[in-house]
């Protein structure tokens, strides 16, 4: 497509709701994991209690996908080494999993544990920090 025909970013009005929140023994983002199969622990969502119809068909053992706002991401980088590591070449943000990003979302492939009243799901693994915001819940097929 023509860059011509591109939309503006700047033209595009888009809202994110924050379902709930990480809540995770996790409080430092230097320290987490950087994925979770690399020991991340279990974390609660804890979901605004509005959103527990939304619960419905999930169950203990379900394999979820986990869509969060990495707030403490970086919105300028562009460019990165990947996991900091100054020795690898420079890649692009879209090439890697940086929390740095235009958009900082992230995205976490993890089992429900438990369910619990009114709306909390204790899942694992899960490397995003404590009071990291949810944006969205889906389930894996």
């Amino acid at each position: 497509m023509p860059a011509a025909t591109l939309p503006s970013a700047n033209k595009i009005d888009m809202t994110l709701t924050v379902l709930g929140y990480v809540r995770s023994k996790l409080t430092d983002r230097e320290t987490a994991p950087k994925s979770g199969a690399e020991g991340a622990p279990e974390a609660w969502l804890e979901l605004d209690p509005a959103y527990a119809p939304a619960l419905l068909g999930l169950e203990v053992g379900s394999r979820i996908l986990v869509i969060t706002w990495l707030h403490q991401g970086d919105r300028s980088v562009l460019q990165c080494h990947p996991r900091a590591f100054k020795s690898r070449p420079l890649r692009g943000v879209f090439a890697t999993r940086s929390p740095d990003r235009p958009n900082p979302l992230g995205l976490h492939e993890v089992t429900i544990r438990e369910i619990a009243e009114p709306a909390r799901l204790r899942v694992y693994p899960l490397e995003a920090i404590d009071g990291t915001p949810v944006i969205d819940v889906k389930k894996v097929t």
